[in-house]
């Protein structure tokens, strides 16, 4: 996520294509992630890709894309949230599997429960047909890049 720059995230949200963000990171292109504004929610979604896919017998997607796409939807969602000049940092991330993710699309919500000067607190949820049902539960602590300060004369 190092090609992220002002410019790219400036232009996301005032257009709210997140298109060009997301293709600056080569883990989202992999995986297939899309990002949607819905009101005042990001929805993030995983479209179902064969490539995903760890159990061929269900089949069902990988834990470990699971994962990831929820632990890339909280860092997209920090960084479009606080506008940070700097890409956030993973510091803890905790994560609950309560359902089969099946071979579907997959969707999440991010909210971010606490944000200080240094760290920020995500909520993550995903779902995959009825967002009351999730698949999978996390939360994820980000180191952030405190804002610049204005010079002192």
């Amino acid at each position: 996520m190092t090609d992220i720059t002002q410019e790219h995230l400036r232009r996301a949200c005032e257009q709210g294509d997140y298109a060009l963000l997301l293709a600056s990171i080569p883990y989202a292109q992999l995986i297939g992630v899309e990002c949607t504004r819905q009101g005042d929610d990001l929805l993030f979604r995983l479209p179902a890709n064969k490539d995903n896919i760890g159990n061929p017998l269900l089949p069902a997607i990988h834990g470990g894309v699971i994962a990831g796409f929820m632990e890339l939807a909280a860092a997209v969602h920090l960084l479009i949230a606080t506008g940070t000049p700097g890409i956030p940092k993973i510091i803890d991330f905790s994560l609950d599997y309560l359902r089969t993710g099946q071979f579907r699309d997959t969707y999440a919500k991010c909210q971010v429960w606490r944000q200080g000067r240094r760290v920020a607190n995500v909520a993550i949820t995903a779902w995959q047909d009825v967002e009351a049902e999730p698949i999978a539960t996390a939360r994820a602590h980000f180191k952030i890049q405190e804002p610049s300060k204005p010079d002192r004369p």
